[in-house]
This record gives structure tokens, C-alpha cells and sequence, in this order.
């Protein structure tokens, strides 16, 4: 067994080639004490022995992703996300996780209105945020780079997700800080203190950047170190808030994928030492 990596959590998706008891395994192994799951793998391999698993392994679920996709304007098609999210309500509860991520929702088909799409987002959270309540799940906004805005985020600063989290207490709806997502941004150093201060970060996500970017541009995330992004200026900034949880590694890559999964995981924490703490 590896000694303990401070803070680090492995999402699953980084080694998304391991089974969730191999996940289990590797990163106690590794000496990562904590992993975010996502919905999918996790309701194939059972929910409730999903969380007897990986409390079995000792380690503790920092995140479950995902909810949201609110942005839909047709009553049926929004009944049926809200049913969603409160499953996935459900689930992260029974994971043992406070930390719900939400990527919110694009554009509906023919619609340029922004506005509107999130104001939707709102309305919704407006429905659910108590329901997570009662649940112990604070639900996580995850504003996604610009380029998501049309099909998967219209939230794309993290300004905007402050903006809609703000409506709602800090401990019912708070936002991701994703080093993929807002490392462009010339205001996220003070966005990231206005977060801080109002106890709204739930979670901490890191991935590189790294050009060109695939077709597609969703599987593009690098590894640490790979890419433009300053982890340590990051790490400096949301940790100068208070914040004190975990520092999860999300990294969607294909070439990760096509490796040995314990030689993935040991590069991760390696680089994770070097360039974040």
C-alpha cells in the first residue's frame, strides 16, 4: 500500500477502463482516499453495492456526477429531467455523498435565447434544491467552457453559476471550480474568492488543456502537466478561501484509457504532488 496522496480523489472516468472493484482496489492501493462516480457505471454495478464497495475499500464518494440538463422548454421534456435529478438525488445520497454536479443544459433545438435557457436552470434548482436538502446532497453548478454553451452548458463562467446559485442557500446549491473549464478566464481568481466567501464551493476539478483539441472536442481534457493550465495557482487560490476538501482529477481521454489503468493512476498522483500541491 501506497501512502496516503492529501486530498486527491479520482474520478472514475480518468481510468474510466477499470470496473468500479478494480477502482476500489487501485486507489486504495494507491493511497487516494476518495473517488467520484458517475451515474451510469454505478447503476449498472447497483447503487447500494456501489456504496458498500467503496466504503469496503475505505474510501469516500466526493462527488457524483451527473445531474441537470433543465434547459428544455417543453413541459414533458422538463418533468422528466426533474425526475432525473431527484433519482440522481436519491442515489448520491445512498453513495454517502454531499456533492451532486450538475451540467445544467444547452440550448433547446431552435433556440438562440440564452436568457431564458437559464432562467429554466433557476426554476429548476428552485424545485430540487429542497428536495437534496432533505437528503444531505448539496447540489454542484458546473459552469462548462464556452464552447459546451449550445448542447451541454449555457453556463460557462463561473460568475454565471454564482449568479444562480446565489438565489438559493449555500448549503442547498453550490458551485464547481473545474481547472478545464475557467482556466481562460481573467476574472476567476475573483470569482473564486466571491465563491470562498459565501461557502459556495462543493467541489474541485482538475484537468489540462491541451491544443489542438480532438473533433469533437469532448474527450479533450490532459493529462496534468500536459497542457496551459497552472494547477498550483489554482490550488492557491481556492484554498486561500477556506476550502479545505477534496481535489478531484476528471480527466475524459482517450489515450488515458488505452493504458494500464495502475500506471495511469500512479502518473496522476505523481503529477498531482509535482505541479498541485
Amino acid at each position: 500500500m501506497s501512502p496516503v496522496v492529501p486530498r486527491l480523489s479520482l474520478n472514475q472516468e480518468t481510468i474510466k477502463q477499470w470496473s468500479l472493484p478494480e477502482l476500489a482496489e487501485g486507489c486504495a492501493k494507491a493511497g487516494v482516499t476518495g473517488v467520484g462516480l458517475w451515474r451510469e457505471p454505478v447503476q449498472k454495478y447497483g447503487v447500494e453495492a456501489a456504496a458498500e464497495l467503496v466504503r469496503g475499500a475505505g474510501l469516500t464518494v466526493t462527488s457524483l456526477c451527473r445531474g441537470g440538463f433543465f434547459t428544455a422548454s417543453e413541459p414533458e421534456a422538463r418533468a422528466t429531467a426533474l425526475a432525473d435529478n431527484r433519482r440522481a438525488i436519491d442515489e448520491a445520497a445512498t453513495l454517502g455523498t454531499d456533492t451532486l454536479v450538475l451540467v445544467s443544459g444547452g440550448l433547446p433545438p431552435g433556440s438562440r435565447d440564452l436568457f431564458a435557457a437559464r432562467e429554466r436552470i433557476a426554476d429548476a434548482l428552485g424545485e430540487l434544491a429542497p428536495y437534496a436538502a432533505d437528503h444531505g446532497v448539496r447540489l454542484a453548478i458546473e459552469p462548462l467552457h464556452p464552447m459546451y454553451a449550445s448542447d451541454r452548458c449555457v453556463v460557462s463562467t463561473l460568475a454565471q453559476a454564482l449568479d444562480l446559485a446565489e438565489r438559493f442557500p449555500a448549503d442547498q446549491v453550490g458551485v464547481v471550480v473545474d481547472t478545464y473549464h475557467l482556466w481562460w478566464d481573467d476574472t476567476v481568481a475573483d470569482q473564486i474568492a466571491r465563491a470562498g466567501a459565501a461557502a459556495r464551493i462543493a467541489a474541485f476539478q482538475l484537468a489540462d488543456w491541451v491544443t489542438p483539441l480532438p473533433e469533437g472536442v469532448l474527450l479533450g481534457r490532459g493529462q496534468l502537466g500536459d497542457g496551459s493550465v497552472d494547477f498550483r495557482w489554482f490550488r492557491e487560490r481556492v484554498d486561500a478561501t477556506g476550502y479545505t476538501g477534496p481535489i478531484e482529477v476528471e480527466i475524459f481521454n482517450p489515450a488515458l484509457w488505452a493504458r494500464d489503468g495502475a500506471e495511469v493512476l500512479a502518473e496522476v498522483a505523481d503529477r498531482y504532488r509535482t505541479l498541485v500541491l
